[in-house]
């Protein structure tokens, strides 16, 4: 079980209150238990809880190993789904997968413009503990789809639904990359959207011969870049 704390860097040695519950009154953690937990910042520690108390576990470092973020980086921005049962799970997946960014974006022919950050970024980081992994990625709130054409990235991608497209996106991503892809709302984007991504440098992509769901084709691009740097 992995347990997280962002704030060690700043001093912070005790668990969350909600960390501290689950650590006391879940796991039955008694002073002298040893716990891995990390900082979302790449950081993994051994610690040893000096006080358990379901308030607030209090903690000692017993030693700390800093994992080097990837060759790659791979930022989705996606338009989140009507359900949001539906782009919950799109975090949850793509974080257990690997992924370093994901921005929300919100297009003409959305139908939600809003996203529950906090909820969201509980998720993300459940998953991060769940995966074993020691960076948490950045969430970005819902922002204009043509302000997200604006960012930098050394290869860009728009996933767009055209049977006459004939690229595939794992044939044009390179190994070693920072990527950056667009994925569209259940009513995909549209001709001036598509047309703005393309005048900005992103290149239209396929993610295969069937109709998926945003979520789904968010998970499916995470899950080819992570493929192709294999």
């Amino acid at each position: 079980m992995l347990h997280y704390q962002p704030n060690i860097d700043l001093g912070t040695l005790s668990l969350s209150e909600d960390e501290s519950r689950h650590a006391a009154k879940v796991l039955r953690v008694k002073n002298g238990d040893i716990l891995d937990l990390t900082d979302g910042k790449g950081n993994f520690y051994k610690i040893r809880i000096t006080k358990s108390d379901p308030r607030k576990c209090i903690f000692e470092i017993q030693e700390k190993k800093s994992q080097p973020k990837r060759s790659f980086f791979i930022h989705l921005a996606i338009a989140p789904t009507k359900n949001t049962d539906r782009i919950e799970w799109f975090v949850e997946k793509c974080v257990e997968i690997g992924v370093d960014k994901i921005s929300f974006i919100v297009c003409q022919n959305s139908e939600r413009r809003s996203i529950n950050r906090d909820r969201i970024e509980k998720i993300a980081i459940s998953a991060m503990k769940q995966s074993g992994q020691y960076w948490l990625p950045e969430i970005v709130d819902c922002g204009p789809v043509l302000e997200i054409l604006k960012e930098s990235s050394s290869q860009k991608f728009i996933a767009y639904v055209d049977q006459s497209n004939p690229h595939h996106l794992k044939s044009l991503a390179k190994p070693n990359q920072d990527y950056l892809v667009l994925i569209g709302p259940e009513g995909d984007f549209n001709k001036e959207e598509l047309l703005s991504a393309e005048q900005a440098g992103f290149s239209k992509v396929s993610l295969g011969t069937t109709r998926l769901r945003t979520e789904t084709a968010g998970v499916a691009a995470c899950h080819i870049l992570n493929l192709v740097n294999q």
